[in-house]
């Protein structure tokens, strides 16, 4: 049987953000965290955005984890150029986010001021988010 040719670069193309996600959709760090109920591609400079805003209402207190890295490379080719003549220069990079996935974390504030930080830091991000709590948590 024919094998398939092998070529010596891998074509990546965009991709279809399908379904939940497989990993990355409980808690791991933290006591608190906002878990994304959309898809989207969320640029480094939206998580930075949120990162900030976070960390200025904890009045770095606390710790923060952000479980998303942008690592998917995004190519864009210029205004007014025509059809062809190979792929795009690149743009920027993007993390890839798909529903159930955790985007933040914090541990070591009170529950009151990590729900009003996490708020705060999910206005910053394209998605609509849910504030999520550890399960054996226990409000005082």
């Amino acid at each position: 049987m024919l094998q398939p040719k092998k070529t010596k670069y891998r074509r990546r193309q965009k991709g279809r953000m399908k379904g939940e996600a497989q990993r990355g959709n409980q808690l791991a760090f933290g006591t608190f965290g906002i878990k994304a109920l959309e898809s989207a591609w969320i640029t480094g400079r939206q998580i930075e955005a949120a990162r900030q805003a976070v960390v200025r209402h904890m009045k770095r207190e606390g710790q923060l984890w952000i479980r998303i890295f942008p690592d998917k490379p995004i190519t864009k080719k210029p205004a007014e150029v025509r059809m062809g003549k190979g792929k795009g220069s690149p743009e920027g990079f993007v993390a890839p986010v798909t529903p159930g996935r955790i985007i933040l974390e914090t541990e070591g504030v009170p529950y009151e001021v990590a729900k009003e930080a996490l708020r705060l830091g999910a206005q910053k991000l394209p998605i609509t988010t849910k504030f999520i709590v550890r399960r054996d948590f226990e409000i005082e």
